[in-house]
């Protein structure tokens, strides 16, 4: 149903409801990165400074390259990026997400098969989550302080967006396939269809794109496979958490009509 025949399902009304959805998203992000990421991130740093203290342009929290004998040097103290930096990076990341998210419904609605608003709603969020985090991260999984050479972070940061941006249009695009479809095939078999198609697209760019293997010798695999699990974590409890709550507010917005 378009959006202008129901007046609660309004574009302003999407876009708060997805700013709020975003701010309790970052909030149980930020919880969840302070419980499970940043452990592994104090392991990495304590490596790193016992290594010597040199950046290795590593893809996880930043955090002070001065000695240790200078902390007055510190631009930011370490305790407040594992606090109030990541907390004010979590919701103010929460907040953009949740806004785009609104929008991003506010068009999904109505053309994704015939889900409920809040099925829609969550499959959105489903769909993110594997198209904006889990694919491009297997491309260029996430590293923890003293992994990743200084001299490549810029090629590895836009590569790794670059990522993101080919596996967003073809999960548009593998969206648009499955509607089209679904008159022909049937909604299943032009879902798969669609899926497989979107598999194979992303699987051959990532072949093309450049890999890179910097994990130096003797980094613990127990640490860069916590520090990455907790990465996918926080960005899964976050999405989650946007699905969810998106969806509780399409349903209370729905119940005042």
């Amino acid at each position: 149903m378009p959006l202008t025949e129901t007046p609660t399902l309004t574009v302003r009304s999407l876009l708060v409801w997805g700013l709020l959805a975003g701010l309790v998203g970052g909030l149980l992000a930020f919880g969840f990165a302070s419980v499970f990421g940043e452990p592994a991130v104090e392991r990495a740093i304590a490596l790193e400074e016992s290594a010597g203290g040199h950046s290795h342009g590593g893809d996880g929290h930043s955090h002070a390259e001065e000695p240790a004998e200078e902390p007055a040097d510190e631009p930011v103290s370490r305790a407040f990026q594992a606090t109030g930096g990541l907390g004010i990076g979590a919701v103010a990341y929460g907040l953009g997400l949740g806004g785009l998210f609104g929008i991003a419904f506010a068009f999904a609605y109505g053309r994704v098969g015939r889900l409920t608003p809040r099925a829609t709603a969550l499959a959105l969020a489903g769909f993110g989550y594997v198209a904006v985090v889990l694919v491009p991260f297997l491309t260029y999984p996430a590293n923890p302080p003293a992994v990743g050479q200084a001299g490549t972070i810029e090629e590895r940061t836009a590569l790794y967006f670059a990522m993101i941006a080919v596996s967003v249009v073809t999960a548009v695009l593998a969206g648009a396939a499955t509607t089209r479809l679904t008159p022909r095939l049937g909604g299943w078999p032009a879902g798969v269809l669609a899926a497989v198609g979107y598999v194979v697209v992303v699987t051959a760019v990532a072949k093309l794109l450049p890999s890179y293997r910097e994990v130096p010798d003797g980094f613990p695999g127990d640490l860069l496979w916590e520090f990455r699990i907790a990465s996918l974590g926080t960005s899964a409890v976050l999405w989650a958490g946007i699905g969810v709550v998106f969806a509780v507010l399409l349903h209370r917005g729905a119940a005042r009509r």
